[in-house]
């Protein structure tokens, strides 16, 4: 019997090449990025080139035609070493790919899909100060206008990737009188119009840009409406249920990054008392826990990634994947740093910093409150009688 955490060749082929990446580019680049907050292009350069930024995209466009868990084994193994090269790929794969591919038309996808395989980086437009959690609430409006095409007014906040990218895609409301139902996705490109206001400055995955974006008048062709007018609420639900598993595996990562750091270091380099800080019961005990609570972040992970592969509903799995990912991050992160002692809590080690980035786990792509709402309600469904 195989374990859910056997994978097939491709996804162990991915896996390999990325820890090379890792180990001979991200690594020695990752304390100057987080130092001057910015991702260094040729990271974004090499990621394109080595294949990683079109993990599901049909061969014919361009990209790998690879699985959906081969694409968050990419993100979970990136995290290991940064989470905020991890979560750039993670976007421009699991939101911004999936959008253009699942709900593109012939037009779309033979524009953009190439260009999202080889060199133009992607962001997803859809928070905005008002919506948030509350994410139908859009001011963002797009205007009708007589030959057919659009023009969007309005302002977007928290967009990764919103430095860097020169395609969005951006949810605007046509027709506000009709509630979330006027809400309609748009693929925009950043020569048209688009204006980073600013750039965010944060606690953690200080590299990845996280930009206010004004909209001032871009005018926006008709044939750039993605998927069915009106229905841009349902591509956002549905993308952004992908990408919550995308984020779980940011943060199983992150939490395998922090644990291997640490625990190298107690037992092979910290030493109270006539031995390794790693050999006292009351170490031992903490190690085994979070091991433990890490396997669960990554069995959960895989299990959601592998029903959305096969088909099925994933919903709640997604909810729980991330739920339990962004919880174990942040505790394991935490340990990291206490079993590392003063070193630890110092910038010269890289667990201060896994711990800066685990907060923003239980915060984007819907907080852990909005997936313990999530899971709750399906389970209600289950077992409700009437």
């Amino acid at each position: 019997m195989s374990s859910i955490l056997e994978f097939d060749e491709d996804v162990e082929m991915f896996r390999s090449v990325v820890s090379r990446f890792n180990a001979d580019v991200v690594a020695p680049r990752v304390e100057k990025m987080d130092e001057e907050e910015h991702i260094d292009p040729s990271i974004i350069s090499a990621l394109f080139e080595m294949g990683l930024m079109a993990v599901e995209t049909p061969e014919e466009y361009g990209g790998a035609g690879a699985s959906f868990t081969a694409a968050v084994a990419i993100v979970e193994e990136l995290a290991k070493c940064d989470p905020s090269v991890s979560v750039l790929n993670d976007v421009h794969n699991t939101l911004v790919n999936t959008c253009v591919r699942k709900w593109g038309s012939d037009y779309i996808k033979e524009t953009y899909l190439p260009q999202l395989s080889t060199d133009k980086l992607g962001a997803f437009a859809l928070s905005e100060p008002s919506a948030g959690s509350d994410a139908f609430a859009l001011r963002t409006r797009a205007r009708k206008m007589s030959d057919g095409d659009f023009v969007i007014e309005g302002g977007k906040m928290w967009i990764t990737n919103g430095a860097e990218a020169e395609i969005f895609i951006v949810f605007a409301n046509a027709e506000p009188e009709k509630g979330y139902r006027g809400i309609t996705a748009f693929v925009v490109e950043k020569p048209w119009g688009v204006k980073v206001v600013k750039k965010e400055k944060k606690l953690g995955i200080r590299a990845s840009s996280t930009a206010v974006l004004a909209f001032d008048e871009v005018h926006v062709p008709k044939q750039n409406v993605l998927g069915i007018y009106g229905q841009g609420y349902k591509i956002a639900i549905e993308c952004l249920n992908e990408g919550r598993i995308g984020i779980a595996a940011q943060m199983t990562g992150l939490a395998q990054g922090a644990f291997d750091r640490a625990v190298s270091y107690v037992f092979n380099d910290r030493q109270q008392f006539g031995k390794y800080v790693g050999e006292f019961q009351g170490m031992q005990f903490q190690i085994a826990q979070i091991a433990s609570e890490i396997e669960a972040a990554r069995l959960l992970l895989y299990n959601a990634a592998r029903i959305k592969d096969a088909g099925g509903e994933f919903v709640k799995e997604a909810a729980m994947a991330k739920l339990i990912g962004s919880q174990v991050a942040e505790k394991t992160a935490s340990k990291a740093i206490e079993w590392m002692g003063g070193v630890g809590f110092t910038r010269d080690e890289t667990v201060e910093k896994f711990y800066r980035d685990a907060k923003i786990g239980a915060i984007y792509e819907g907080t852990s409150n909005i997936q313990l709402q999530t899971i709750a309600k399906l389970i209600q469904k289950q077992y409700v009688l009437r």
